[in-house]
């Protein structure tokens, strides 16, 4: 009786491990969904706000060459930097 007992217990055990193990996987997967819904809901307030920009600075003359001023720019402020830095 001892024995049928013992192995009893092992099994309602293991039975409510195995629920806790899946309660805990569902719980992360929920949580990720979530996650991945808030990121995609600003990404598209993002994505928003990038179109108004774009839209605003179409109308602007001489972007292009703005924004070329501002490339060479940054690539010599990151050679002073190397130089200065060494690295």
């Amino acid at each position: 009786m001892t024995t049928t007992l013992g192995a009893s217990t092992g099994w309602w055990v293991g039975l409510v491990l195995g629920i806790v193990v899946i309660a805990v996987a569902a719980a992360i997967v929920i949580a990720v969904v979530l996650l991945a819904q808030r990121i995609a809901h600003q990404a598209r307030s993002a994505v928003q706000g990038v179109d108004v920009v774009r839209a605003q600075t179409d109308e602007l003359d001489g972007i292009a060459r703005i924004n070329d001023s501002g490339v060479r720019i940054l690539h010599s402020a990151r050679a002073l930097r190397k130089v200065a830095v060494g690295k």
